[in-house]
């Protein structure tokens, strides 16, 4: 396995976009699901190169069809860029909440938050968008908060915007 220097910023980028494809925290994820985060990453390969990606960084002993955080983190963590103002970032994710909060309720519905997140990535099934919102709205209340939606489009963005190596 390569040994790749991530900062404290790419692993939590990581630690996101792991647990979005592992919401029962099991630790690993299946291998296919890195051809849809390669492909979120903007990361388009061929079945052969992503199979030989998987491999070369695959754990001796590790189960085949299983990836780990720190598999994922050597395979994913080349194509991670960081966002340099996350400050800027807060400011627009509040305007935007803002302007879907029309009511100034403090909340807005997991339907608007569905809504959104399809105008992000309308190649988002409507498979991911469930386990997104159900990782979100964890006690089923049907609302989001700021800070909910705040934690979920920063996860989404930083992730959906990573670039090539």
């Amino acid at each position: 396995m390569a040994d790749l220097e991530l900062d404290k910023e790419q692993l939590r980028i990581l630690r996101n976009a792991f647990k979005a494809f592992d919401p029962d925290n099991r630790g690993f994820i299946d291998t296919a699901d890195i051809h849809t985060i390669l492909e979120m990453m903007g990361q388009k390969m061929e079945d052969k190169i992503e199979k030989q990606l998987i491999k070369d960084n695959k754990a001796k002993g590790s189960p085949a069809k299983q990836i780990n955080f720190d598999e994922f983190c050597a395979i994913a963590g080349r194509f991670v860029e960081v966002e340099e103002d996350a400050a800027a970032m807060a400011t627009e994710l509040r305007e935007a909440f803002r302007l879907y909060d029309r009511e100034a309720k403090g909340y807005i519905t997991v339907k608007t938050l569905r809504d959104i997140l399809h105008e992000l990535d309308d190649k988002l099934s409507s498979q991911d968008l469930d386990m997104i919102i159900e990782e979100i709205d964890a006690d089923g209340s049907g609302t989001v908060d700021f800070d909910e939606f705040m934690t979920i489009m920063q996860g989404l963005i930083e992730f959906v915007s990573l670039v090539t190596f």
